[in-house]
């Protein structure tokens, strides 16, 4: 793993958003670490992108005395998994993910290919190259526990936010209102590698080239907009606030058809 520094230097970006959540961009799609500064107990959101691993263990062990208790996926896209195998053998912790999701977690099953026709800028151009083979977690990947609460983290819940991919979920603690979204909705043009560059602060729907189910990519951001976050973590770009938050939400779900689902593509019906 020690090469891996050389390659991530400057690739990186941590934004405390709460005093016991830690957002860590890996290139453009964050990891969040939930915990207090020092504390054993602790969880991993996503993994991030291949050739990460050191720097999300470096960030661990100065934030956190000891491995995490889980590691949580909002979903199996290579973005989001990178590292997963690396760093459930080096701390040798569970993984857990929706059960819809743990085909493409297991070997089992592929996602269906990214969409470069959506159009949108230069990286929906270039997701051709995007993976979208499954990996395979084995007997280490569990499902989340029926009753939605979320393994090592108290306090929190998990929702099931499909339409990016069919076991999409997201986090939500109800004492804070506190939403990390996964790429249910994130907070940059995701399509645009010039708004990636940027990181500007605009809330988006999912990332259009692999999202194949746009009705319930749509039922998702109601589900959200019904929950009342009053900040929300996404999987691509800084977190959003307050009234910004609430108001981009309502306009996201009032204008979905217009302003997030492509006009042409393989998975647009």
């Amino acid at each position: 793993m020690a090469s891996d520094n050389l390659i991530t230097e400057g690739l990186t970006g941590l934004e405390e958003v709460a005093p016991d959540i830690l957002s860590l961009r890996t290139l453009f799609v964050n990891v969040v670490f939930i915990g207090e500064p020092g504390s054993r107990n602790w969880v991993l959101v996503d993994t991030g992108m291949a050739r990460f691993t050191d720097h999300i263990v470096q960030v661990a062990a100065e934030r956190f005395q000891g491995p995490p208790s889980a590691i949580i996926l909002t979903h199996g896209h290579f973005d989001h998994v990178g590292t997963v195998i690396e760093l459930e053998q080096f701390w040798g912790v569970p993984v857990y993910a929706h059960p819809l999701e743990i085909p493409y977690l297991t070997g089992l099953k592929d996602y269906p290919p990214a969409d470069p026709s959506v159009g949108g800028g230069l990286m929906a151009r270039l997701s051709f190259a995007y993976p979208n083979e499954a990996i395979n977690l084995d007997d280490r990947i569990f499902s989340l526990p029926n009753d939605h609460t979320v393994p090592g983290a108290s306090g929190w819940e998990w929702v099931h936010t499909p339409g990016h991919t069919p076991g999409h979920v997201s986090l939500f603690r109800e004492e804070d209102r506190l939403l990390i979204a996964g790429d249910a909705i994130i907070t940059v043009k995701q399509e645009s590698l010039w708004s990636v560059l940027l990181q500007d602060k605009q809330l988006h729907g999912p990332p259009s080239y692999f999202t194949t189910d746009w009705q319930a990519a749509h039922q998702s951001v109601q589900q959200i907009r019904h929950l009342e976050p009053k900040l929300a973590i996404t999987g691509h770009g800084h977190a959003l606030s307050g009234d910004m938050l609430s108001e981009s939400l309502k306009q996201l779900d009032l204008e979905f058809e217009e302003s997030t689902v492509p006009d042409h593509g393989k998975y647009v019906d």
